[in-house]
């Protein structure tokens, strides 16, 4: 999922659909998944943060940075900004505010392709999105969107539509969010 989403903005961004499924460009789709997974991993294993594709990948994307040497270059400036730490450290953190607020409405362009209209999606959507910022955690708000849309399809008697995939995301996410109560009240935390 930390890869999928972010790849799938960063290729609608630039246009690179397949017109067709199982087209070439889909067929590159688990090359993509493999190498974000080696990365984490090898990050992991090495003690370093890991190495993913993020959705700010898709804003590079959308200039026309396709190759990798948009990679390399910012790599570089990253290490040559190395030396120029002490300097940024008298920026107070509240400067990050407003880049912030940016970053998000251009996030929030994306909300423009869900059916708003079929409320077993919009509901969904809108905890997931809502509940992000509110709870300051990615997981809370994924795991409420993907609880809501099961339960709404199971309640509209669509049991096989969210796919066994999901199903297994909800039990996951279920004893995810319970664990914390159940703890409590047992007196283990």
């Amino acid at each position: 999922m930390p890869c999928g989403r972010p790849t799938w903005a960063s290729r609608r961004c630039c246009g690179g659909w397949p017109r067709r499924p199982g087209a070439a460009t889909d067929r590159a789709a688990g090359h993509r998944l493999f190498i974000d997974g080696a990365g984490g991993a090898i990050g992991g294993i090495s003690g370093a943060s890991g190495q993913t594709v993020f959705i700010e990948s898709a804003t590079g994307v959308g200039e026309g940075a396709r190759t990798g040497l948009s990679s390399v270059v910012t790599g570089l400036l990253f290490a040559a900004g190395l030396f120029f730490t002490p300097l940024a450290q008298i920026v107070p953190g509240q400067v990050a505010a407003a880049a912030l607020v940016v970053i998000g409405a251009l996030m929030m362009g994306n909300a423009r392709h869900v059916d708003w209209a079929d409320r077993s999606i919009a509901i969904p959507v809108f905890l997931t999105v809502a509940l992000m910022p509110f709870t300051y955690s990615i997981t809370a708000g994924v795991g409420a969107g993907v609880i809501a849309y099961t339960a709404i399809k199971a309640a509209q008697g669509k049991f096989r539509e969210p796919g066994l995939f999901m199903w297994i995301l909800t039990g996951v996410f279920t004893v995810y969010f319970a664990l914390n109560p159940i703890e409590s009240w047992l007196g283990v935390k």
